[in-house]
């Protein structure tokens, strides 16, 4: 089943190296580079993610410990920066962290199948409503706070999430119909987390929360749809009874 699954998220991949290729093919080599940079250190996180799920389910959960840390001293940054002015912004804005990210914590000590399951949907959401967006995204959905999020982006990485769902169902045991609910929490607290990180950043005047992770910027830059997707989940088995 593993291996299957593994097998999945090669083509999946390969996919969406497809669709990097042509969306960069007109670029120019600087852009280009970036772009392929930003993917293969993707490829990398994912397959990090996975064999840290599958063989060693205590690594995920210490993975999620580490990148809950950086993202606080990522917000902590920012705030700083801008010289600790907007302390009732940022206090409102901790508050929603530290709740996604204890949410996220226990998500991350969930059995692995359901942690897994959860995963890739969001993983196959972030990644292809990018592909789609910069392939068939016209239409800004907020502009003056994530440019880059289109109309065409959301919908296609709905959708093959979605799909997806149904596909993975059968991974961690729950009903079809459960499936897809859960993928669609997953998918709206996904975008919700990432557009409520892009705001923090514009609330600060910061393009990202930090290099250190090449091709996407900061911890928060790459995980805050994973913290915001992965609390989602944790509601739902712990309140919602999923």
């Amino acid at each position: 089943m593993i291996e299957t699954i593994y097998l999945i998220i090669l083509i999946y991949f390969f996919l969406g190296g497809i669709g990097f290729y042509l969306i960069n093919r007109k670029k120019d080599p600087a852009t280009a580079r970036k772009s392929y940079t930003k993917f293969a250190t993707y490829f990398f996180i994912i397959n990090l993610l996975f064999f840290s799920i599958v063989l060693k389910p205590v690594v995920f959960s210490s993975l999620a410990i580490v990148i809950i840390i950086a993202g606080f001293l990522e917000l902590l940054k920012l705030f700083g920066k801008d010289g600790f002015k907007q302390k009732r912004f940022f206090l409102v804005a901790l508050i929603v962290f530290i709740s996604l990210a204890a949410g996220f914590y226990f998500f991350s000590r969930l059995q692995k199948e359901l942690i897994l399951f959860s995963f890739l949907v969001l993983s196959i959401f972030d990644s292809f409503s990018q592909i789609t967006g910069q392939l068939w995204g016209r239409r800004k959905l907020f502009p003056s706070i994530s440019p880059a999020k289109t109309v065409g982006g959301l919908i296609g990485g709905a959708i093959v999430a979605m799909v997806s769902s149904v596909l993975l169902s059968k991974l961690y045991g729950g009903t079809l119909f459960m499936s897809v609910l859960l993928a669609v929490g997953i998918v709206v607290f996904a975008f919700a987390g990432d557009l409520a990180a892009s705001f923090y950043k514009r609330k600060f005047n910061e393009k990202d929360f930090g290099n250190s992770i090449p091709g996407h910027g900061g911890f928060l830059d790459r995980f805050d749809s994973l913290i915001a997707g992965g609390a989602w989940v944790m509601f739902s088995v712990y309140i919602l009874n999923f």
